[in-house]
């Protein structure tokens, strides 16, 4: 897959000028976020974007599992109502969603369905140019939160990056986010390969219970590899003299740890810093085959990565004020493929959570039936999510961001 450099993508690709970049988008460090501690008015909220790279199947994340035409439409993916964490008689969370769930059920999870936009596009990097400016007719060169810090007078260290490539959401006119490098967090290996293998490895002499053990470890180690075969095919980059190497395509995301991400999105939080923007984000999500424990275990890591934060945020005053976002630039086809997968779609969810947020389920659920070649019918303009999100966290006005955009996403904040 062909990778592009921080500054090659940016710059190359048009989405966001070398002005924007001279005015301060890279060279910051955590020391100097933490510097601005107490700097903030105290009754300021802050908003966490957590972008999921690759396009994350809405339906195997939010599942209608009371639609036949759902298990219709993928017989080996489709997940019954046993096995989903239930929002009610129709609809439940993916079973790797258990904390999301909790939060959902303690009124700190909106759902928001069928979000979209007019003529969608299932290329990566147009869709999430798309999300990233929201102009879906034509995307510009800013970001629709580089507009929003032009008009918050455009200090890098309001909007901040803790991934390997400033998004070009945060690219402004005149001005873009920091770029703040995260040190990634490496596990060490307890044990060697080899015994690893061993433990997999069913022996004839087994019990029933150990063999069934010997499978699951097995098929644990087997998932363990397709994440670092996804990770490591999205995340290679080209090495440039100036040394930057880290993926900026639609399908990558970053390579630390999104728990580790938001451990640094909050100690900036509870420091008060003056940030009020943070972009967070996971690759590997692009399952075109094999999908089904893939996804869970993707899932599975930003469940516990964003309830983790959720719950260590509403032990603060600052923290109760944090309002986090999760997307992924496109949806996947209703049906699934011949491999067990399912291909680029459209509409999906987006999950809004926090202390303020107002839990429940959002907007129309697309018709399995009522198709768009194949393909769910928008129910919610994704400006909406967004001018809600300028009005109600970052006290802006919506319609000098978004291009005069009226729509709301009313009663969730």
């Amino acid at each position: 897959m062909d990778t592009l450099t921080r500054r090659r993508f940016l710059v190359a690709s048009g989405v966001v000028g070398a002005s924007a970049l001279a005015a301060g988008a890279t060279g910051y460090r955590l020391s100097d976020l933490l510097a601005t501690s107490g700097d903030r008015d105290p009754r300021a909220r802050t908003l966490v974007l957590v972008t999921l790279y690759g396009g994350n199947d809405g339906l195997n994340t939010v599942i209608p599992y009371a639609d036949p035409a759902y298990h219709d439409a993928r017989p080996e993916l489709a997940y019954t109502g046993e096995e989903v964490k239930r929002l009610d008689d129709e609809v439940g969370l993916n079973p790797a969603l258990a904390g999301l769930h909790r939060l959902h059920g303690e009124g700190r999870l909106a759902v928001v369905r069928g979000v979209g936009y007019p003529k969608p596009d299932r290329s990566h990097f147009r869709s999430m140019d798309i999300w990233q400016t929201a102009e879906p007719e034509r995307p510009g060169n800013t970001g629709w939160l580089g507009r929003w810090l032009d008009r918050a007078g455009g200090d890098p260290r309001l909007a901040v990056s803790f991934e390997p490539a400033m998004p070009p959401l945060l690219a402004g006119e005149r001005s873009a986010g920091a770029a703040v490098p995260a040190a990634e967090r490496k596990a060490s290996r307890v044990l060697p390969q080899a015994t690893l293998a061993e433990f997999a490895a069913a022996a004839p002499e087994d019990t029933p219970a150990r063999a069934r053990a010997a499978a699951c470890f097995a098929d644990l180690r087997s998932v363990e590899e397709m994440i670092r075969e996804v990770r490591d095919s999205e995340a290679a980059a080209e090495q440039e003299p100036d040394g930057e190497g880290a993926p900026a395509t639609a399908t990558g995301g970053s390579r630390t740890p999104l728990d580790a991400q938001l451990d640094l999105v909050a100690q900036c939080v509870e420091a008060e810093v003056s940030t009020r923007v943070f972009s967070v984000s996971l690759g590997g999500f692009d399952t075109h085959a094999d999908e089904k424990q893939l996804q869970e275990v993707l899932l599975g890591q930003v469940d516990r990565a964003v309830s983790g934060f959720a719950d260590r945020m509403a032990r603060t005053e600052a923290g109760r004020k944090v309002v986090v976002a999760v997307y992924s630039e496109f949806g996947r086809r209703v049906r699934a493929n011949a491999s067990d997968g399912t291909d680029h779609g459209t509409a999906s969810n987006v999950l809004l959570l926090g202390s303020g947020v107002r839990g429940g389920l959002y907007g129309e659920a697309p018709s399995l039936t009522d198709l768009d070649d194949g393909d769910l019918r928008f129910t919610t303009d994704f400006r909406d999510i967004y001018a809600t999100l300028l009005a109600r966290v970052l006290d802006t006005d919506p319609g000098a961001v978004l291009g005069g955009w009226r729509g709301r996403l009313d009663g969730v904040l």
